[in-house]
């Protein structure tokens, strides 16, 4: 039966503890990012380069925590705790795509930053609407690249003897990984040092106190969610399998696949002025409404 219908088992111990946390972060991960994106899409306050390369990222970010978790979610509330060889190999196609996405979206939102900061007067020109569309299909091709090369030669290896699955998604071989990524965290880790290290030549020669507090706010929060997902990519790819062990390497993979989606746009929307103000407008917006609605039944009766 199982060479015939070719399915590799999840998981052996469901937890409703477990499913409970994994459902409510997934719901706050979903509903912030898509918080996120009608905030950008709606309010012309928002309507920067920076906030349309956030808007990406909040896309990225919904679509790969829904690769993951709800096939999680159902395989921990299964009795029968399989996933299909064509489905394992299409989630293991969309999660690199997504992250070599993410990882090249996040290299080229320093750039942006480093433009604001350091070429305030060229900023309309060097990130207009083209150069954006540019980075962003650039950033979506890279990775898709990275999963149209990778995912065809994982799912031809043999799967002989047990078809059972350490992990709870489908994953490249750590070999492979590594290879991957070392080369695909080369580009974007360039382009981020360099640009901080202009932005940060740049906030040394400040004269202006509140100068270099606008410059601060304007990084700050790109410059932590880079810490965060660069750094959880770095333990799981990077360092040598020595230091890994498999319960380790599934709390740092739920952390990047599941916590770090909603960290993301929760990030932006705290530490973000404007975003926050964004979000307050459309509050007092659709408060104003229910008066209107209100007033007018009101005058009806």
């Amino acid at each position: 039966i199982l060479n015939t219908s070719k399915t590799i088992y999840l998981f052996k111990n469901p937890d409703k503890v477990l499913v409970t946390i994994v459902f409510s972060i997934f719901l706050v991960a979903v509903t912030a990012n898509m918080v996120m994106i009608l905030l950008i899409h709606t309010d012309s306050h928002l309507h920067t380069p920076m906030y349309f390369l956030l808007s990406q990222l909040s896309i990225m970010d919904t679509v790969y925590i829904c690769i993951t978790v709800p096939k999680m979610l159902q395989d921990l509330l299964s009795k029968e705790k399989t996933i299909s060889f064509l489905g394992c190999a299409l989630q293991i196609f969309l999660y690199l795509t997504l992250i070599g996405g993410e990882f090249f979206l996040l290299g080229l939102m320093a750039y942006d930053r480093y433009v604001a900061v350091c070429n305030p007067l060229r900023y309309p020109l060097l990130m207009n609407r083209r150069i954006c569309l540019f980075m962003v299909v650039g950033s979506w091709v890279g990775g898709s690249l990275d999963g149209f090369m990778l995912t065809p030669f994982t799912m031809s290896f043999p799967y002989c003897g047990s078809r059972e699955i350490n992990h709870f998604f489908c994953e490249i071989p750590a070999t492979l990984m590594y290879a991957c990524c070392v080369l695909m965290l080369l580009i974007p880790i360039s382009i981020i040092s360099v640009s901080y290290t202009r932005i940060l030549l740049t906030v040394h020669r400040m004269n202006s106190a509140e100068g270099r507090r606008k410059a601060f706010a304007t990084c700050s929060s790109h410059i932590v969610v880079v810490i965060i997902f660069y750094g959880a990519a770095f333990y799981t790819n990077v360092l040598p399998q020595s230091y890994h062990t498999a319960e380790r390497d599934k709390v740092v993979s739920a952390f990047y696949t599941i916590l770090t989606p909603m960290l993301n746009p929760l990030i932006y929307s705290l530490r973000n002025k404007d975003v926050a103000t964004a979000l307050r407008r459309i509050q007092g917006r659709c408060t104003y409404s229910q008066k209107v609605r209100a007033g007018d039944v009101s005058k009806k009766y």
